[in-house]
């Protein structure tokens, strides 16, 4: 079951309260309203609250679509058309089922999307720039000579604040049980790091007041990770493999660390869950800390690596490194070409 930014359920149940609640006044406010004037049973909540329109589609119900099409491609691939916003009437299902059991990893890596292999890919045209760059600034949508054109909407975006991955695991006692998977900014490029959902403190790199969208903090996560992923953006292609690998490192690590603690606290967790709550807040503050100062570091590592279009290479016992100048590739080389014909020909 997904959504994005859009009503998705159309009609429901009216009468199976153990499966489907709603407000009682859902039908009556909207005839009331002239929103709708058919029968109760045949009342669509998306359709009479949030209408379909080209835009709904391309803009949001392509985000649920790519999310659901990498879990079971094979259901998928008759919507398309629909995720294109070239046929309205071809909706995409409410839920499906994917292909294969999803773990916590598996959803974290389905919230970094940008449409890969799809025809809205975002690293296939010219947009992408040189450096293969899934990401368009805003405006949302433009015009030239009068024809309104759009850049996609992804599930993976710059303008991202935060975003998290919750796991509420019955089996476990409340205390120990429940988990908010938290990453800030851009989700292809953040680290979520467990949060026990009953800490009883934010961390320091995460506690309001530790900066502002313009007062910058050497101690904030939001700003560490935005400086990682703004300069990213410059050199995508080269620098993107080693925040995901790090990236990798860091969220395979936690989710060890949790399953240990599924053993480590149960019993306190069971006998005393205030204390359970102190070893747990201890646990979340650690990790924080330790994503955020990983994170400054990789800042330090990319910057000197990739500064000034170069890349460089320590060479062991060496104060110098090897520097290489790969230079934009072929691809984009012969687009300058084509635009500018021989006013850039070195002439022989």
């Amino acid at each position: 079951l997904a959504h994005a930014n859009q009503a998705r359920i159309t009609t429901f149940p009216l009468n199976d309260p153990e499966n489907c609640l709603y407000a009682p006044d859902v039908i009556t406010f909207a005839k009331k309203k002239g929103y709708y004037k058919g029968a109760d049973a045949d009342f669509s909540f998306s359709d009479t609250y949030a209408p379909l329109d080209f835009g709904i589609a391309r803009y949001c119900e392509a985000r649920v679509w790519s999310m659901f099409n990498r879990l079971n491609h094979e259901a998928m691939a008759p919507y398309l058309d629909y995720a294109m916003g070239k046929n309205l009437k071809n909706r995409i299902p409410l839920w499906i089922k994917p292909t294969n059991k999803v773990s916590v990893h598996d959803v974290m890596e389905i919230m970094r999307d940008h449409f890969e292999n799809t025809p809205m890919d975002m690293t296939k045209d010219m947009g992408a720039g040189p450096y293969d760059l899934p990401y368009r600034w805003r405006p949302l949508s433009w015009k030239v000579d009068g024809v309104e054109y759009l850049n996609e909407r992804a599930v993976s975006t710059q303008q991202t604040g935060f975003s998290f991955v919750a796991q509420s695991r019955g089996w476990l006692p409340n205390t120990l049980g429940g988990i908010i998977w938290f990453g800030v900014d851009d989700t292809y490029s953040t680290v979520y790091t467990p949060m026990y959902s009953n800490i009883s403190s934010a961390p320091e790199n995460l506690k309001a007041g530790n900066g502002a969208m313009m007062t910058f903090s050497e101690t904030s996560m939001f700003w560490i990770f935005n400086q990682v992923a703004n300069f990213a953006y410059t050199r995508y292609r080269d620098i993107i493999p080693e925040i995901r690998a790090k990236q990798a490192q860091l969220e395979s690590k936690y989710i060890a660390m949790v399953a240990e603690n599924d053993t480590k606290y149960l019993q306190l967790a069971k006998q005393n869950p205030k204390a359970a709550v102190q070893a747990l807040t201890l646990f979340s503050h650690a990790q924080s800390k330790n994503t955020f100062t990983t994170w400054k570091t990789l800042y330090q590592d990319l910057f000197m690596k990739y500064m000034d279009g170069n890349i460089k290479t320590v060479i062991p016992g060496k104060r110098d490194p090897k520097v290489s100048q790969p230079g934009y590739g072929d691809a984009w080389y012969r687009k300058i070409v084509t635009e500018t014909g021989d006013r850039l020909k070195v002439l022989k």
